[in-house]
């Protein structure tokens, strides 16, 4: 007598259920195996190369040591990692004779800009036969110009963009379209200023006399920081820390720079050298792979088993 069908169906299921479930079992155990020995291999690729990375920058004699500084100066762009990096790098070489930070830069976090100028000035001080100096390009304005100030001396272009030492804190509100939409807001909130700055909440005086408090006192340091770096050399001008931004030829009488100059030129007239190094970190082989990894297993994780409906 056969079986039912509907029970042979049942069996049939169970068992390709169970096969699959084995087959994914052994496909997990052999992509974690690949990836141990991937990050193993890179794991050693990056020991290696830095150590080599070491040692071609003390075989490369005399020479000035470069590091770049472009873009936003924030967490994302990973700027104070960067800079504090390259500059350490440049100062345990022996053959260092000069830094010279190439600057590209609209600002960014005062706190990054903050950590740099810091380290630019303690290695300074425990190199003071090193000098270190910040040609700008394009524009080094306010974050910029905050880890600049540290510099021995600033060089120019005419035409650079120099300064905007101010502090700005911006955003939105939208307590007039919430009415228009018909829209109530219910926020809650455990201690009174929590909801500081929110963009759906009505402006209040008081919250916006704790902001403005904020951004004088970020203000009051951020000028410090640059009559300390530059001294006798800057003018007295009331302008100068208005937030306001000069052309390079405007900002050498002011004191915001010392002349006119470019990286080559710095090398050759002040240190004496065309032997140029560049010390600027980069993302290297390693890097890349831990972020692609990363992104490659969560979506992996999420896409395995019934997971319900998924935006793909």
């Amino acid at each position: 007598m056969s079986e039912p069908q509907w029970e042979r169906q049942v069996l049939e299921k169970l068992a390709t259920a169970a096969l699959t479930e084995q087959r994914r079992t052994r496909q997990w155990k052999l992509f974690f195996r690949l990836v141990w020995v991937l990050l193993a291999i890179l794991l050693l690729y990056g020991l290696l190369r830095n150590g080599d990375s070491e040692g071609a920058l003390a075989s490369t004699g005399d020479h000035v040591a470069l590091l770049t500084l472009s873009g936003a100066i924030s967490a994302e762009n990973r700027t104070a990692d960067r800079m504090i990096a390259g500059l350490q790098k440049a100062y345990k070489s022996s053959g260092t004779r000069a830094v010279v930070i190439r600057a590209n830069s609209p600002g960014g976090s005062p706190v990054l800009s903050g950590m740099v100028n810091d380290e630019i000035r303690r290695l300074k001080g425990e190199h003071p036969d090193i000098p270190v100096y910040v040609v700008v390009e394009e524009v080094c304005a306010s974050g910029c110009y905050y880890i600049a100030a540290a510099a021995d001396k600033i060089f120019v272009d005419k035409a650079s963009i120099v300064g905007s030492i101010g502090v700005l804190s911006d955003g939105f509100g939208f307590t007039g379209a919430l009415e228009k939409l018909g829209v109530e807001r219910r926020l809650m909130t455990a201690g009174s200023h929590k909801a500081l700055a929110d963009p759906f909440s009505p402006r209040k005086a008081e919250d916006e006399a704790i902001r403005q408090a904020l951004l004088d006192d970020i203000h009051r340091q951020f000028i410090q920081v640059v009559k300390t770096g530059r001294g006798a050399r800057l003018k007295d001008d009331p302008t100068i820390f208005t937030g306001l931004y000069w052309l390079g030829e405007k900002s050498i009488p002011l004191g915001l720079a010392d002349g006119y100059g470019t990286v080559d030129s710095v090398a050759r007239e002040l240190v004496k050298t065309d032997n140029i190094v560049d010390v600027t970190p980069s993302d290297d082989l390693v890097d890349r792979f831990t972020k692609r990894f990363g992104v490659m297993l969560s979506a992996a994780l999420l896409n395995q088993g019934d997971s319900g409906p998924q935006l793909k």
